[in-house]
């Protein structure tokens, strides 16, 4: 069973999501999230290459990685507020805008089954080093950061560029996994994360006086 992948727990404060004129921009993000799954529900790891093995990292390890990204995507969208005449009513957009210009899009598809959990996240063009992927029983943290230089000559001058793209993505899961038994790789620009549910307590059932 493939379920959508939840944009709430991305870098948007509550206080954004919940001003005033926001409800037609959050239906937008919706809708723009399910085309996005319909796209990344296509993905499937092709027998090209092997399969690279991830480490799996702490969340306190991505910690400062993620308040660094928060902070610059919060100046960013107090920029465009300002340049935008501080028009009011426009937080979640001013915000949205902001994530766009300052990180690569990630489209994720989670699939669930009786035993666990699958992850799929499209990310074309990093490598296995540049990623970390934290868990936490009830959610997937995923990051990264490349960098490319290129270089155009003329007759006279040499022209230098330099990029650096970053990537964050936060998923809430919809139920509880194993975070010590998560199996991470990476192949063909598909991140892939396999994790065992959590097996349900038992229930203890009275039988007369004694519970059985």
């Amino acid at each position: 069973m493939s379920l959508p992948a939840d944009h709430s727990a991305d870098l948007i404060p509550e206080n954004v999501l919940a001003a005033p004129g926001n409800r037609t921009i959050t239906s937008l993000k919706d809708k723009e999230s399910r085309t996005m799954v319909d796209q990344a529900s296509r993905m499937q790891p092709t027998k090209s290459a092997s399969p690279t093995p991830l480490k799996v990292v702490a969340a306190t390890d991505l910690f400062d990685r993620v308040q660094r990204l928060h902070d610059s995507v919060a100046r960013r969208a107090s920029e465009i507020f300002e340049s935008q005449g501080r028009t009011f009513g426009r937080d979640l957009e001013n915000w949205l805008q902001a994530e766009s210009e300052l990180l690569h899009p990630v489209h994720v598809d989670v699939a669930e089954s009786d035993e666990g959990l699958t992850v799929r996240a499209e990310i074309p063009g990093f490598k296995a080093e540049q990623l970390e992927v934290s868990m936490e029983p009830r959610r997937v943290t995923i990051a990264g950061k490349r960098e490319s230089h290129a270089e155009r000559k003329d007759e006279k001058t040499i022209y230098k560029e330099h990029c650096s793209d970053q990537i964050l993505r936060v998923i809430e899961l919809p139920a509880e996994v194993v975070g010590g038994r998560v199996a991470a790789t990476l192949r063909d620009g598909v991140l892939e994360l396999k994790m065992p549910k959590v097996a349900p307590a038992k229930k203890v059932v009275p039988i007369g006086p004694y519970l059985m």
